[in-house]
């Protein structure tokens, strides 16, 4: 094992997982490492058209006010006599699963010897996400159509951030027909048929069917903590129903070309990949040392190759979707340099599975790799997204593990993975 994996050491981020009466999923980590407790509630639901744009507004309306505390204002007077404890809800989309978030980060009670601080938050955060402010059998309205408008902002800001506007186009015409194609926010027009009595009746339903996990991380004692939340959160559930994101499989004979116009000063060049490697295969090591020499740092392939030497990009990157196994190369070029670019860009993927990588190339990757894991490490936030990954895609992961199996790779399993990869869809945001 190289001295990068040595220095690393490992340390034990095992979740001990517990289902409540009620179904609800419990994973506890107790450590000293950090000074706080990381609280996370993960409601999970199927990304669907038909639901996207209230499982959207169901955080933001959440966070506006409980019963206990109407306000946003009179939760924040609360929580900062708490020591600052943060609370707040947001929405992901991993892969094809559209889930709510609600988290909660707390001083831990240990260091101010008084436990009733922690009982205290727990109990807000039970109240933000459980016991809404409830007026004439919905939400309240003011709330909702306020949350409305401001949804309906960042659907539209979208349009104007031409960079991620450009990646989120070519998921959607790579995925046509596939739940993955749906915008994480829903659209315009499934959010204006929402009114409060529709999203009460909604969020009624997520409660009583929708999978859900619930995260503590800290420096707490494992059977207390899971008799407490046994406590807190005891209310009542109906059949859970089953989520799940649908890997395609995939090899594209001849990839998809979409061209857009509008007035924008550059040109916006994203290329589309099926990986054809899932987030629990063992190849998956491999393939994120693959994006990483590709477009992973200053030290990648396209970095040095598109932006440097050939000065045709202001930027050029590669991304993984982990969840959905595709791959992403996005950058940014003059109108008249598109083929140019493409062609350098498929000259770097070919290099690659001819297995032209240079020690630095590769080297530069692994250390880049190890550093963010290790950040992620120490980061209770972090921690928790990627366990939930792992379960999103049944299998138990943590950074160490996956620091440890990326010690293992080598050049020819990044050329073996670089055979499975295909391009599916060019996408080029062009001027008028």
């Amino acid at each position: 094992m190289s001295k990068i994996f040595e220095e690393v050491g490992v340390l034990d981020q095992t979740f001990k997982q517990k289902t409540l009466k009620n179904g609800v999923n419990t994973y506890i980590h107790s450590t000293p490492k950090f000074k706080t407790t990381t609280f996370y509630l993960f409601i999970h639901q199927n990304l669907a058209r038909e639901t996207a744009s209230k499982t959207a507004l169901l955080p933001f309306v959440l966070k506006r006010g409980s019963k206990s505390f109407p306000t946003s204002r009179k939760l924040n007077l609360f929580l900062e006599d708490l020591y600052g404890t943060n609370m707040g809800g947001d929405v992901l989309k991993r892969g094809e699963r559209h889930i709510m978030q609600f988290f909660m980060e707390t001083v831990n009670h240990n260091y101010i010897g008084d436990k009733n601080i922690l009982i205290k938050g727990l109990k807000a955060f039970r109240d933000m996400i459980l016991d809404p402010l409830v007026e004439n059998e919905g939400f309240k309205a003011d709330y909702v159509n306020q949350e409305k408008e401001i949804l309906k902002r960042n659907i539209e800001s979208l349009y104007n951030d031409k960079f991620n506007y450009a990646i989120e186009r070519c998921f959607q015409e790579m995925c046509k027909g596939e739940a993955f194609s749906i915008y994480k926010y829903g659209t315009v027009e499934d959010l204006a048929l929402i009114d409060n009595k529709i999203l009460y009746n909604y969020y009624r339903e997520c409660l009583a069917h929708c999978p859900m996990d619930f995260f503590v991380l800290g420096d707490i004692d494992e059977e207390e903590i899971t008799e407490i939340i046994e406590d807190i959160f005891s209310f009542e559930r109906k059949e859970v129903k089953q989520v799940k994101t649908d890997f395609v499989s995939k090899f594209v004979q001849e990839p998809n070309y979409v061209e857009e116009k509008q007035d924008v000063s550059q040109g916006k060049l994203t290329m589309g990949f099926r990986t054809n490697t899932k987030y629990s295969d063992k190849d998956y090591y491999p393939l994120m040392v693959y994006n990483g020499i590709l477009g992973g740092g200053t030290h990648s392939k396209l970095f040095q190759n598109v932006r440097e030497k050939a000065s045709l990009a202001y930027y050029a990157f590669s991304r993984l979707e982990k969840n959905k196994g595709l791959m992403l190369i996005s950058c940014g070029i003059e109108f008249e340099d598109k083929e140019k670019a493409i062609d350098i860009i498929n000259k770097q993927l070919d290099d690659i599975r001819k297995g032209n990588i240079s020690d630095y190339e590769f080297d530069s990757t692994i250390k880049s790799l190890v550093n963010s894991f290790k950040e992620a490490a120490d980061n209770p936030s972090m921690i928790i997204s990627l366990y939930l990954d792992s379960i999103i895609n049944g299998i138990q992961r943590t950074t160490e593990d996956i620091i440890y199996n990326l010690s293992k790779v080598t050049k020819a399993d990044v050329i073996n993975v670089a055979e499975k990869i295909c391009l599916d869809t060019i996408f080029f945001l062009n001027k008028k």
